[in-house]
């Protein structure tokens, strides 16, 4: 048994969610609808990565350290990667 989730949300509730915005919209427009909230997700990634690069600068400029920062993603990161082999294994077993 296979069990897909994305945010919390089985794979049958993915299914009923896609076949009501078929019934909404249609299914010509469904590709309309894709393409632009990837086009509005690049640029709120695109516009996130414009100011992250603005207050690098600012900081780099007035000599403040942002090392601290960069230590704690880390740490965030190597737990996050520990979460991921632990709850892989638990899913295996189930």
């Amino acid at each position: 048994m296979i069990h897909t989730s994305f945010l919390f949300i089985s794979g049958t509730e993915i299914t009923f969610i896609l076949f009501i915005v078929i019934l909404v919209f249609g299914a010509d427009k469904i590709p309309g609808i894709a393409k632009g909230l990837g086009k509005g997700m690049r640029t709120l990634k695109d516009a996130t990565n414009d100011i992250k690069g603005e207050i690098q600068k600012s900081a780099d400029k007035n000599g403040i350290d942002t090392s601290i920062s960069k230590d704690v993603n880390e740490e965030i990161n190597k737990v996050k990667d520990g979460l991921k082999d632990f709850t892989g294994s638990v899913r295996r077993n189930l």
